[in-house]
């Protein structure tokens, strides 16, 4: 489909590799991105040199202009993003924008979301969702407004989580399903076909909220059931990561499998030292089988165990 097949002028925002695929499948669809604003480039690896986007990355490649705003409130920023003459802003994993950016299009301006709108609105719905043992999630296009993540639904559309799947997997495919349902939406809005619905319309027993997670978050409770702590470690894997202290050291855990056992002792560390690390919660012991020790790469725990014996009787 070539540039011209539709008309309306877009400017994309977005700074990770989850928007790179709503990115691309709005190009490929045949819409004009007039330009792209991103993170400014920021510094990384050993030799701390300046490290673009994923988005910028993309923008390069396929020739469209970027801007990389230090503040979006920057008059010469504003003054640029006029002069684009967009018909619509879409958002997609990016910051809070000041209401002289969001309201400036003619037809405003959208995000996509990864969750069902109202629940887990914030900064780590995906995390949050399965952190909390959802069977169900899905992504939700919506206006933006004032207050973050309120704005009315365009559209949206589930997906289930599996028991055991971690963060990182549901991240991978929402990030396809994410795509193909913004460019559904900016085929609506074209064609002038949306009718949104305010969120306070949509009726929920309770509204769950999906904060920033933060390094003290992400401290495994072994005092609790085997299902919780299996949720909160596949919740937070790969990235941030949950962890344990293993004598002096912090422990990740990317991965494990419950192993319901009467009389366990919350906290107590299990190994036959070779391929088996178990860790007691409160109705039985959680087997680690995804690891990374404070200064080592990330392993199975077999590999783990060849090479650290003197294994400490409880984490901290």
């Amino acid at each position: 489909m070539s540039d011209s097949a539709h008309s309306l002028r877009i400017v994309f925002m977005g700074t990770p590799e989850f928007a790179v695929a709503s990115i691309n499948a709005i190009v490929e669809a045949g819409y004009h991105v007039r330009a792209v604003v991103t993170a400014p480039d920021k510094p990384a690896g050993r030799g701390r040199q300046p490290m673009a986007s994923a988005v910028k990355n993309f923008a390069l490649e396929k020739k469209i202009e970027v801007l990389q705003p230090e503040k979006l409130r920057d008059e010469s920023f504003l003054k640029q993003l006029k002069t684009l003459d967009a018909d619509l802003f879409v958002v997609v994993a990016f910051r809070m924008l000041p209401e002289s950016v969001w309201s400036m299009p003619r037809l405003g301006s959208i995000n996509l979301h990864g969750s069902l709108l109202p629940q887990y609105r914030g900064a780590a719905p995906i995390h949050r969702a399965v952190m909390n043992g959802e069977s169900i999630t899905g992504v939700t296009t919506f206006f933006l407004k004032h207050e973050i993540d309120t704005g009315d639904i365009i559209l949206q559309r589930s997906m289930p989580i599996g028991p055991d799947e971690s963060t990182g997997e549901v991240h991978d495919r929402m990030m396809q399903l994410g795509a193909s349902v913004l460019v559904e939406t900016l085929d609506m809005i074209e064609s002038d076909k949306v009718n949104s619905i305010a969120q306070n319309s949509v009726v929920h027993e309770e509204i769950y909220h999906a904060p920033k997670i933060f390094k003290d978050d992400c401290l495994i409770n072994w005092d609790q059931p085997l299902y919780v702590v299996h949720n909160f470690i596949r919740g937070l894997s790969p990235v941030p990561g949950a962890y344990s202290r293993l004598g002096e050291k912090t422990l990740k855990i990317y991965m494990g499998r419950c192993e319901y056992i009467e009389h366990s002792v919350p906290g107590e560390v299990r190994s036959n030292g070779r391929d088996t690390l178990e860790v007691g919660c409160s109705d039985g012991y959680y087997s680690l089988t995804d690891i990374q020790l404070e200064g080592k790469k990330r392993m199975g725990v077999e590999e783990f165990l060849r090479g650290f014996q003197n294994i400490p009787p409880r984490v901290g």
